[in-house]
């Protein structure tokens, strides 16, 4: 299609778009009067649209809808004023839906990387296979696929794939053709596979298969490749009497069998035949006369061509030259390849040419040469990103010795190629199974220092177990032991156990064969063992025992509860509970023995089924009075955790039994519990003696003052206060306040907040205090007074939560629902200008608010200018639905001109559509979706739908699919997918059945989800599936979401976490999915609901076989369980994830670092450090963050000397050896300079000077010097820079600081004193820029006009960053730009500078 047509059949389909809106809008005018006239009597009905006289909409038909189903949609050719589409015949079927993704597949891989890994090809042909009756492409494509695509495979081998895919698919059934005998062909040549020619064209005329011209010239060709030019000059006779052309590949054949029949002569006078014949020499010529000189050695004649081609044809291409390389490696002329070398260009775009070149030449056994050739890539090496991996592994596989290897891992890793070239070459040699080239790498891992992980060692006792062979497991954990590896409990449990009938026959066959290595691991498998098999005699002897090592219980509890709910021994469970409560070997968390066994009997409770818990009721009853007896107490905390999920196992008379191990007993939810009066009663009393007898009360108070609060006694409170006064803390009037807050007892709230809390206050309440003061005030009328207290949020920088957004949109809600407009607006103003809360959600009620009142045009006047002031189009579905109802064709035509001006008028019809369905008017819907030229938008579909499901519109649902049913490019498969989650939802599947089979009707393929879906549907209400369903069904069957998992997905995306996590709790546990467990756990965290976030992972986790945290919700709560000081909790999700081949994020191993650090909790940072490994690079965490936060953990333990003793050694070897990480301390120089430790910063400080002088290393210096001018200690940095002019040599750790300096307002005093002790080592463009920016942030106008005037006398060319930055800065504060303003957007300029700055580097 001409370029140009394309754009005025755009162009005509905008014109009938627009016809067609006002069409509607006319009928709308035309009619609106009647309708509000008929409103009293009838519902409204808009009158039927007019048809707009434009070409008439593509017709309707089985055809057209087989074609919309197709997944590789095509573009139906189109003429201007009309949409035609050719009918098809019928359905693709199965087997050419395997063949495109097939095709797919070979395609992606050969165009990324130019080949095909061999696993691929087999797994192909495997389903091909299966599938059986081969069509004519399968097997074209497997055949195509045997030849130089297959750089890994030798080439004798690849034709024999090729011969087994040919016998293999005659004998399917498979017709061949002249195509497959010339693909055969093709291959035999590539592969260099000698053969008869004559043969082959007899086989040929056996089949009856007739050759072409393409069979002639291959041929031809193999006939060259063997040097007998008498066979080919027969076939080439033959060719001409057939008047068959000659091209330029029967001339490079021809130049080839010359050369390979010795007459190099006649080969070099085929350029002329050529040119005589009418033919110019094209690359493929060439290639045959270089490979022609290269099979010689003749590196002159190979010189002299290419020159003279670089004079006529300019240049040759790097893939030629490569395969000349081959050539001269094949006939043993090494010593020419670095001439040819030398002429390739080895940029990042021929990588995958290099990569084959490399994999071919190992292959051959040319692994030297190959090598060489991948290190000519050195220069393109990124830190992050490893090269030669490929390499490796290929050598691995082709089974090169270990020197070998040895010698390309030392090469790689001293040519900063491959950062961790061992470890990989470990893992090839795990997957390939060699389990003695494994421990060899292994040793020499060992020898160079790298870490050795028991994962390691895992294949290899799985291959000796598959084998029955005890020999070999014994000598692994010989080895293992030898080389220092820990031999863990997961080593034991899941390797070496399972391979015995019992521990105690493990335990003797280790001793035996001296392998019996005694460590923690070993007890805490044995202890897993022993309860797996409900063995709890013998776990309560080895926790008994004095030779067990300590342990924490945690490695060893899951398998404790399988032991406990196989065992009706009440007694041992006690017992063993007992042990665990009362030996401190068991409880190594720093919490103590009663939260330890607090979160014992809370995990048991939950890892079992509510059917579990009934049919243990009285053994665990039991087991609580002995636990009782034993005096074994838990937390208030976990006795709130474990009644819960005693009552939702519906067994709530267990509760006051676990309350007998409670330290008090826990208040009812009663109104005034009793066990609440009792406490306030005992406090009062207590309180009452204290002050009688002159000891302090401060804490008695605070508890009477809670726990008055609890029972909302708000006058005993008040008095209480009143008597007490002088001795109540912050935190018992902050919570007097909140009590006020819920008593609408706005005046004494008020008092109380000021009295204690005043503005000018550096004391600050929580966010959810002050939510519930605006809450009140905004109630009774107190505007200004609530507007105030969010201006003292922000001034007092107070935490906004997920749960704060969600009571602030509570708030406006409530105000809009009421209608009061000017409330509204203060409030929501303030809000959005103080920055408290930046989401779309917050705008949303200035449209609300006029809805509510039935205002239509002050609501599309909020609409249009929330667009304007923030980008976001609100409620548009919702003020269309309403304009429809009213029959307002005015409105609606304002709404819809202003749709088209920004987002098109394909965009305005669809409102359009959707507003006529949502209110019933199908008709006028269906008009609108005709529209000639209107074309499917799946997000939109897809939206309309589900919001259909969420709210149980199943009318609405079915008028959509049936409306859209000739719509171009609709997907139907998708659309009757919506409609059979509605089905599922609902439980219907006598409406499943129907749209089954209007599915057959309409010649739909459905997708395999579908299909399981249906069959979901069919097999939960106990009836006949009506077809065979997919084999490939996954166990969690029904890959829809059901309407309660989209409800709670939706109720995600607008912050109202804690209202989805109800309706979760309410479904049954088998039916939710992973998808939407992770958006819930996401959406938890964000909102600051940790319990619920856990409670949802412990149920997916239970009840989902598999189930994984994602990476992003799994960090999301290792930073939540942070910032509540559950360190050790945030430890062992990190590790679980690690462990399940999951990696944090970036922030969620820094805050945990951080936190640890500050915890002074040295030994969990090296347990850390282990644990992370080479992730750290994975995930680019810093790499001097976990040494400094190691010393910083020193310091914290005052242990100042222990931090130097650890760090300088790491600086030092940082100065010695580049690839050493650690080279900066500026994260431990801020710490102890924030935290006033000026000890500390002294003698880490003497450190840094010490690694100056010693070393010539001045990056610790430098952060020293940076701390300094942070820290606006302006002479110490002058004496410093002093001492150590070497800092000016950290050019990019002062650049850094400069850029860090401009990110944040009231910055520029740091840029200014860098720029006062250091003037002539700075770049002025870079300074001049960075200082601009700060001022920009800091709204100084003043000194923004002052720093560019100086920066123009000084002629100081700035950069279009900052220009642009400016001139932009000036005008949104109205001033006048003096200067041009560079064209383009902001982001234009900072991508051309990234660019810039990454080729510099």
């Amino acid at each position: 299609m001409v370029r140009p047509h394309h754009v005025g059949l755009t162009a005509a389909r905008r014109r009938r778009a627009a016809h067609v809106l006002r069409a509607v809008m006319a009928a709308l005018l035309s009619s609106a009067g009647r309708l509000r006239t008929l409103r009293p009597r009838l519902p409204p009905l808009l009158p039927p649209l007019l048809r707009p006289p434009a070409a008439p909409a593509p017709p309707p038909g089985p055809a057209r809808n087989a074609i919309s189903q197709i997944r590789f949609f095509t573009l139906a050719p189109q003429e201007e004023g009309s949409v035609k589409e050719e009918a098809v015949a019928e359905v693709r079927t199965r087997r050419t839906w395997q063949f495109d993704w097939a095709l797919n597949k070979v395609d992606n891989s050969v165009r990324k990387t130019g080949r095909i890994p061999k696993t691929l090809l087999l797994k192909i042909f495997q389903d091909i296979s299966n599938a059986g009756c081969p069509g004519s492409n399968h097997t074209l494509l497997l055949l195509q696929s045997c030849g130089a695509v297959l750089p890994e495979v030798l080439s004798s081998e690849r034709t024999e794939l090729a011969h087994m895919i040919w016998d293999k698919m005659k004998e399917l059934g498979a017709v061949y053709d002249t195509s497959h005998y010339n693909a055969l062909l093709k291959v035999y040549l590539q592969n260099e596979h000698k053969f008869s020619p004559t043969e082959f064209l007899a086989r040929m005329e056996e089949a009856n298969v007739q050759p072409n011209r393409v069979t002639y010239q291959r041929l031809i060709a193999a006939y060259c490749n063997e040097g007998d030019i008498e066979g080919a000059s027969k076939i080439l006779g033959f060719m001409k009497s057939k008047d068959l052309p000659i091209t330029e590949a029967v001339f490079s054949s021809l130049l080839k069998g010359h050369a390979r029949s010795g007459d190099m002569k006649s080969a070099e006078n085929i350029l002329s035949v050529m040119r005589m014949a009418g033919v110019e020499p094209g690359p493929d010529t060439y290639l045959s006369l270089l490979n022609a000189y290269a099979e010689k050695g003749d590196a002159d004649s190979i010189k002299k061509t290419l020159e003279q081609v670089e004079k006529t044809e300019g240049y040759l291409m790097d893939r030629i030259l490569m395969q000349v390389i081959f050539s001269l490696a094949k006939a043993g002329y090494p010593q020419h390849i670095e001439d040819i070398k030398g002429r390739i260009r080895f940029e990042k775009e021929i990588i995958p040419d290099v990569m084959n070149l490399c994999l071919t030449l190992i292959t051959h056994g040319f692994e030297d040469i190959s090598f060489s050739i991948l290190k000519s890539l050195s220069h393109l090496s990124r830190e992050d990103m490893d090269q030669g991996s490929f390499f490796l592994q290929h050598c691995v596989n082709r089974n090169l010795p270990m020197s070998k290897l040895k010698q390309f891992c030392k090469e790689l890793k001293e040519a900063k190629m491959h950062s961790a070239p061992l470890p990989f070459i470990l893992r090839c040699a795990l997957e390939a199974n060699r389990s003695a080239l494994a421990i060899d790498v292994m040793k020499m891992m060992k020898e160079e220092g790298l870490p050795l992980r028991p994962h390691y060692c895992w294949p290899l006792l799985v291959a000796y177990q598959k084998e029955n062979n005890l020999k070999g497991i014994f000598e692994v954990l010989k080895v293992m032991h030898t080389l220092g590896v820990d031999l863990d409990a997961e080593t034991y449990t899941d390797y070496v156990f399972k391979n015995f009938a019992d521990t105690e026959t493990a335990h003797a066959q280790l001793k035996e064969n001296g392998c019996l290595f005694e460590s923690a691991g070993l007890y805490v498998a044995e202890l897993r063992s022993e309860a797996l098999q409900g063995r709890l005699d013998k776990v309560l002897s080895i926790l008994s025992s004095a030779n067990t090592p300590a342990i924490d219980n945690r490695l060893f509890r899951n398998s404790l509860f399988m032991g406990f709910k196989s065992s009706d021994d009440v007694h041992l469970w006690s017992k063993i509970t007992e042990v665990l409560y009362k030996d401190e070997r068991y409880c190594l968390t720093p919490s103590g023995p009663t939260e330890a066994v607090g979160y014992f009997l809370y995990h048991l409770i939950d890892s079992m089924s509510d059917s579990e818990v009934q049919a243990k009721e009285e053994r665990l009853r039991q087991y609580f009075h002995q636990l009782k007896k034993m005096n074994i107490v838990i937390p208030t905390s976990h006795y709130s955790g474990i009644c819960r999920l005693l009552d939702s196992s519906q067994v709530p008379e267990l509760i006051k039994d676990v309350r007998l191990l409670c330290h008090k007993p826990s208040p009812s939810t009663d109104n005034i519990p009793e066990s609440a009066k009792s406490d306030v009663s005992a406090l009062e009393k207590k309180l009452e003696k204290r002050k009688a007898e002159n000891q302090p009360i401060t804490d008695v108070l605070k508890q009477l003052i809670h726990a008055l609060c609890e029972e909302e006694n708000m006058q005993k409170a008040l008095e209480v206060k009143a008597k007490y006064e002088p001795d109540m803390v912050v935190g018992g009037y902050a919570a007097l306040i909140n009590l006020c807050c819920r008593h609408d007892n706005v005046e004494e709230a008020m008092n109380l907040k000021e009295k204690v809390f005043p503005k000018n206050s550096p004391v600050a309440l929580d966010s959810g205090k002050y939510v519930a003061l605006i809450e009140v005030l905004e109630k009774h009328g107190r505007l200004e007074d609530a507007i105030n207290i969010l201006t003292e949020m922000k001034e007092k920088d107070v935490p906004i939560s997920g749960r704060t957004v969600a009571s602030f949109l509570r708030i406006l809600n409530a105000a809009a629902t009421r209608g009061e407009v000017e409330t509204l607006n203060r409030l929501h103003d303030t809000i959005a200008n103080l920055g408290l809360v930046r989401t779309a959600a917050l705008h949303a009620p200035l449209i609300t608010v006029h809805l509510e009142k039935d205002d239509m045009p002050a609501a599309l006047e909020a609409l249009i200018s929330c667009y304007k002031k923030y980008g976001k189009v609100l409620q548009l579905h919702n003020i269309c639905c309403k304009l429809v109802e009213k029959g307002d064709a005015d409105l609606l035509q304002k709404v819809s001109d202003f749709i088209s001006r920004e987002y098109g008028d394909m965009m305005a019809l669809y409102d359009l559509f959707f507003a006529f369905l949502q209110t019933g008017k199908y008709k006028e819907a269906k008009k609108v979706i005709e529209t000639p030229g209107l074309r499917a938008h799946s997000g939109r579909l897809k939206w309309f739908a589900q919001k259909c499901i969420l709210n149980k519109q199943m009318e609405t649902l079915e008028q959509l699919v049936e409306s859209t049913r000739n719509l171009f490019e609709c997907d139907r498969d998708e659309m009757y997918y919506h409609l059979l989650q509605m089905c599922d939802s609902n439980k219907d599947w006598g409406k499943a059945e129907a749209i089954w089979t209007k599915i057959q009707e309409e010649n739909i393929v459905p997708r395999e989800k579908t299909l399981i879906l249906l069959a979901d549907i069919f097999e939960k209400n106990g009836q006949v599936v009506p077809f065979e369903i997919p084999k490939d069904r996954p166990e969690d069957s029904s890959s829809a979401s059901t309407g309660e998992e989209l409800k709670i997905q939706m109720l995600c995306k607008k912050n109202k976490a804690k209202e989805a996590y109800n309706i979760f709790r309410r479904m049954q546990k088998d039916e939710s999915h992973s998808l939407c467990c992770d958006i819930l756990v996401k959406a938890l965290l964000t909102q600051d609901c940790l319990d619920e976030a856990l409670d949802v992972k412990r149920i997916a986790e239970t009840h989902i076989k598999g189930f994984t945290l994602n990476s992003a919700a799994s960090s999301l709560l290792i930073i939540s369980q942070v910032r509540r000081d559950y360190l050790k909790d945030a430890l062992a999700v990190l590790k679980g994830m690690l462990d399940s081949g999951v990696l944090p994020t970036r922030a969620a191993a820094t805050a945990l670092i951080q936190a640890l650090a500050e915890k002074g909790d040295v030994k969990s940072l090296q347990v850390l450090e282990n644990i992370l490994g080479d992730v750290t690079k994975s995930i680019r965490l810093p790499d001097s963050l976990i040494s400094n936060a190691i010393a910083l953990a020193h310091t914290k333990s005052n242990d100042l000397d222990a931090a130097v003793k650890y760090l300088e050694p790491l600086l030092i070897s940082g100065a010695q050896n580049p690839d050493q990480a650690v080279r900066s301390i500026s994260y431990l120089l801020r710490k102890v300079s924030e935290e006033g430790l000026e000890p500390a910063l002294e003698k880490f400080g003497a450190m840094a000077e010490r690694v100056a002088s010693q070393c010539g290393m001045y990056r610790p210096v430098t952060d020293l010097f940076l701390q300094y001018i942070t820290a606006g200690r302006v002479d110490d940095a002058r004496s410093l820079i002093q001492r150590w002019g070497g800092i000016v040599q950290e050019k990019r750790t002062l650049g850094r600081f400069l850029a860090r300096s401009a990110s944040q307002p009231g910055q520029a005093k740091r840029i200014e004193a860098l720029v006062e002790l250091i003037p002539e080592h700075l770049d002025p463009a870079v300074v001049y820029r960075y200082l601009l920016r700060c001022y920009e942030l800091d709204g100084d106008v003043a000194s923004v006009k002052a720093t560019y005037e100086k920066a123009k006398a000084k002629n100081v060319e700035l950069h279009e960053i900052a220009l642009k930055s400016l001139a932009t800065f000036l005008k949104k504060v109205g001033e006048p730009v003096p200067f041009t303003e560079p064209p383009e957007p902001l982001k234009v300029y900072v991508e051309k500078w990234r660019n810039r700055r990454s080729a510099a580097s």
